[in-house]
């Protein structure tokens, strides 16, 4: 493993960074407890909503 990123993969982790925060404020309050409570950090939650989305169907 790696230390460095190119230029390519530092430019899609900081467009994945800012999807993230973007779906995040997006939801409502009553959304972001409910996520908070299941799955106990933002970061592990919007992995979560993300994931569901990348494996739903067409």
């Amino acid at each position: 493993m790696t230390d460095t990123f190119s230029d390519t993969q530092a430019s899609q982790l900081i467009d994945t960074a800012q999807q993230m925060v973007e779906i995040w404020s997006r939801l409502s309050t009553e959304k972001q407890t409910a996520l908070l409570q299941r799955f106990g950090t933002p970061e592990n939650a919007l992995a979560a909503l993300i994931a569901t989305r990348l494996l739903a169907p067409l």
